[in-house]
């Protein structure tokens, strides 16, 4: 016989619609710790687990938005939801409708969670706690108008200073609105200014009742505050963010008015004690400063004042024997340079430079004279000679001995018999005259001849 084998996706299908039917699984009451969580902008995926096991676990957006509390790693709760699975994983989970904290309430959840949201922000640093004034005198007191917390404030307050004023700001300290008239006053308080202590307080009661003072409005209101705030809540068990945030807690109305005023008897006996102390302090400075005043008198700047100066007087000579010699100096190097300059002076005087150009001048002129005469001699004899070179080769010399020069009609020395013809016209220079005659006949040299 063949099988028929499956998907994977219609077993994982299979298994999903088996998980849905089953009655048992539609309603689920789980119980474990939270773990795997980080918190998404949608849908929530994180994992429930116990000392040995651990489920997938899936809520959706719409049913996140219901939860009061802040869900945290570790936390354990109490789910209500339905398991079923993931086909395309074939995982199975539980999809959460519905959770709270398991052993607490919502109301303490919400409390811690605001407070170590508040610590981390600062909010309760030593180092922005305001000291409570020594001598208060007006106090505020923000509390409800029909309670015990008010007597007791005033009760505490007028036995230990009659003079202080204590004004009630009154505000609901239980219910929906109290957080909101708390805040107010607080911040009514602030605005007028005029007091030097803020007292905020209610009695005991349940967490519910006690919860205005854990709203984070409130406790920024106080953190806020210029004015220093003791907050006086519940009872010396019951602790609230108030208390936290305050600058001073006080565990009952009456330890608050104690904490916000000082005895008047035991303020003047202070005050007579800090006078004596004072009065002692001033005597005892008063004697050490007579006898350093005594031991300066027997010093010998007031015995012998002349001492005083001795070395200022003696730095005073000694530095005007320098100054005086040092002048010397100067004026003696000063007189040097002068007497040098002025034989500089003589030795390149004008009239001795004068005389000294005139006797250069009429060197010169000798000089001048002597070599005109010497270049005159020598170029009359170059002369000579040129001349007698000259008369050496001169035609006319040549030409005394019976030789003569021919030039045509164009004034041109003939030099050939070819250059004339019969019947040019020659112009015949001798030594002693010219003749011009007509070419009759032309002969030329090896008994040639040319007739006209």
């Amino acid at each position: 016989m063949q099988q028929e084998y499956l998907t994977v996706t219609a077993l994982n299908q299979y298994i999903k619609q088996k998980f849905d039917r089953d009655p048992y699984l539609k309603r689920v009451y789980l119980t474990g710790e939270i773990s795997n969580w980080r918190k998404r902008p949608g849908h929530q995926y994180f994992s429930v687990k116990d000392d040995q096991s651990v489920i997938s676990a899936v809520m959706w957006k719409g049913q996140f938005a219901k939860v009061k509390f802040e869900p945290e790693e570790g936390m354990k709760v109490l789910i209500t939801g339905r398991i079923s699975t993931f086909p395309r994983s074939g995982q199975y989970q539980i999809y959460v409708e519905g959770m709270e904290p398991d052993g607490v309430g919502n109301l303490y959840v919400a409390y811690e969670q605001l407070k170590q949201k508040l610590y981390q922000e600062g909010l309760f640093a030593p180092e922005h706690k305001q000291p409570l004034p020594n001598y208060p005198r007006r106090i505020a007191v923000v509390t409800s108008q029909s309670g015990a917390v008010i007597r007791d404030i005033i009760d505490a307050v007028r036995k230990r200073d009659p003079k202080v004023q204590v004004v009630l700001f009154p505000a609901a300290v239980q219910g929906e609105n109290a957080a909101a008239e708390i805040v107010s006053q607080i911040e009514r308080v602030n605005q007028l200014g005029d007091f030097d202590t803020l007292i905020i307080g209610r009695g005991g009661g349940s967490i519910e009742d006690l919860w205005p003072f854990n709203e984070e409005a409130v406790a920024r209101a106080i953190y806020a505050s210029q004015i220093p705030i003791i907050s006086s809540v519940g009872h010396q068990t019951d602790n609230t963010i108030a208390d936290f945030v305050a600058d001073v807690r006080a565990s009952t109305p009456t330890q608050a008015g104690v904490l916000a005023t000082p005895v008047l008897s035991d303020v003047l006996a202070q005050l007579r004690t800090a006078q004596t102390t004072l009065e002692s302090s001033m005597n005892h400075i008063l004697q050490l400063q007579q006898q350093r005043l005594d031991q300066l008198r027997q010093t010998y700047v007031f015995q012998q004042p002349q001492r005083l100066y001795e070395t200022y007087t003696q730095q005073r000579d000694q530095l005007t024997e320098r100054l005086q010699q040092e002048m010397r100096r100067i004026l003696t190097e000063r007189q040097n340079q002068l007497a040098l300059a002025s034989s500089n002076l003589k030795s390149n005087s004008p009239q001795n430079l004068i005389q000294k150009n005139q006797r250069e001048l009429t060197y010169q002129r000798k000089n001048l004279r002597q070599a005109m005469t010497a270049n005159l001699q020598r170029q009359q004899e170059q002369l000579r000679g040129n001349v007698a070179a000259l008369d050496h080769l001169s035609p006319l010399k040549i030409m005394s001995r019976g030789y003569s020069l021919v030039h045509d009609d164009q004034h041109q020395l003939v030099k050939s018999v070819t250059q004339v013809k019969p019947g040019d016209q020659l112009t015949v220079a001798f030594s002693d005259g010219t003749a011009v005659t007509n070419v009759q006949r032309v002969m030329k040299a090896k008994g040639d001849h040319h007739d006209n």
